[in-house]
């Protein structure tokens, strides 16, 4: 039985999770300089291989007559069907497109537990299909339902109970959060960090990390996962709104946002895949003929490492590299940064607070200026001075792939003011963005891996 953790008080949480920060050569387990060795020793214990398939190559997967919606035989995991949207406004008013159906909840959780009086994190080396490199670090569990019910009839998931039973007084955050509203139609994922007192035997693809090591990590290009730092933005650091710089109180940034998901009105439906209007499907994608956006594509893997061996899957994959950038500016001294209150036709209630700049530029580059996305030639032409943070991270990797983003915190020039804004952006800082991530369907999953980077002291913006 799992031993219940004393209580503890919400600065008592702050303050260890910021001893864990501070922590950033070497943990209680690994230098920090050796993580990447670790990794590759790893991927070379392992057999890994993911090729290309046409769609009639998959296994348990087939399209259904009179919808052409691709699906498992199962009638788990998940579904590719058609969305239709309707925004009303700006340059793409409506649209129709593939999407990813899956109404299970997955579980992300992340083991925390105390070496030498530091809080460490049980990361795992996991193999997802659409990673660029195939292994990257995930959370401790990184499951669907269908996953840890083994609908595949494979092994147990590792770690699960600590998350499906936490013992009294163990949950640090525990929340229901989005994934990407434009592939998928309204998924979420209960993201969780749990403390233990236990003894916790560490698998071979395991290792414990302080919060520190994992910032340092997440500088380098595709190495700490979507699902990681998804995660990862829930670590508690105080620093909620308040006077001292924060330009709007709570209840006028909630009131904002209630504000921002009332005056849109967006109708997203879905129909059949053989309905959605300008795409089409061959042997081995669904895609639009002008090539832009993305694909739905069919792949075979095998995966030494995981629950089962070998399977195939479709996965989306993008047609580009995004970018993906907070602007930043400090007022008295205290940093904020521009959220945008963002549509997508897979959010379950119409907007969720996204980065400054969120898309593949390729995408609009026949857009005249004045329809392009706001602040993006500002991201896109913005010298290095002013660049805090830059590095390339993958999204989900389970289910597209080599979606990639260039991720950016970029200083703002001073000469921006408040009342310039175009409707839906507003200054926030990361203490109200860190109030509202504990609480679900506030923050996309980008916005959430950018404010990772700042939980995890991966960059800072204070000198």
């Amino acid at each position: 039985m799992a031993t219940a953790t004393p209580p503890r008080t919400a600065a008592d949480l702050v303050e260890r999770f910021a001893r864990s920060a501070a922590v950033t050569e070497a943990g209680a387990w690994l230098r920090t300089a050796e993580v990447p060795g670790w990794m590759a020793q790893r991927h070379a214990s392992h057999r890994f291989a993911v090729r290309r398939i046409p769609f009639a190559a998959l296994t348990g997967w087939s399209f259904a007559p009179g919808t052409g919606n691709l699906g498992h035989d199962s009638g788990r995991f998940f579904t590719v069907e058609g969305l239709r949207v309707s925004v009303g406004d700006g340059p793409y008013p409506d649209w129709q497109q593939p999407v990813i159906k899956q109404p299970e909840v997955g579980i992300l959780g992340l083991l925390a537990k105390e070496f030498a009086g530091v809080l460490h994190f049980l990361m795992q080396a996991k193999m997802e299909p659409g990673n660029r490199n195939l292994l990257q670090l995930s959370p401790t569990v990184q499951a669907t339902r269908s996953n840890y019910t083994k609908v595949h009839r494979g092994a147990d998931v590792p770690y699960l109970d600590h998350f499906l039973r936490p013992a009294p007084g163990s949950v640090v955050a525990d929340s229901l959060q989005s994934e990407h509203g434009s592939w998928f139609f309204r998924k979420s994922n209960r993201n969780m960090i749990v403390e233990t007192r236990d003894a916790v035997p560490v698998a071979e693809d395991f290792c414990w990390l302080t919060l520190g090591q994992i910032g340092w990590l997440l500088r380098r290009d595709n190495l700490v996962n979507m699902d990681a730092r998804t995660v990862l933005a829930g670590v508690p650091t105080g620093g909620g709104p308040g006077p001292g710089g924060a330009p709007y109180a709570d209840t006028e940034l909630l009131s904002w946002f209630t504000a921002e998901r009332s005056r849109h009105t967006v109708g997203a439906e879905l129909v059949p895949l053989d309905a959605v209007a300008g795409w089409r499907r061959g042997t081995h994608t669904v895609e639009r003929p002008d090539g832009r956006y993305f694909r739905v594509v069919a792949v075979a893997v095998e995966a030494g490492s995981r629950e089962v061996a070998g399977w195939s899957q479709p996965l989306i994959e993008p047609c580009g590299l995004g970018v993906t950038a907070f602007l930043t500016r400090r007022i008295g001294g205290v940093p904020q940064v521009l959220v945008h209150a963002r549509v997508e036709g897979g959010f379950l209630d119409t907007v969720e607070l996204g980065p400054t700049v969120q898309c593949v530029p390729g995408n609009h580059a026949a857009l005249p200026p004045d329809e392009r996305p706001p602040f993006l030639d500002t991201v896109l032409t913005a010298p290095p001075g002013r660049i805090r943070y830059a590095a390339v991270h993958s999204e989900e990797g389970g289910r597209f792939l080599h979606a990639e983003s260039r991720y950016l915190l970029v200083e703002a020039a001073d000469d921006a003011p408040d009342d310039a804004l175009p409707p839906g952006y507003r200054w926030v800082t990361p203490g109200m963005l860190g109030a509202l991530v504990r609480h679900g369907h506030y923050l996309n999953v980008q916005a959430r891996s950018l404010l990772s980077l700042l939980t995890t002291g991966a960059a800072r913006l204070q000198d």
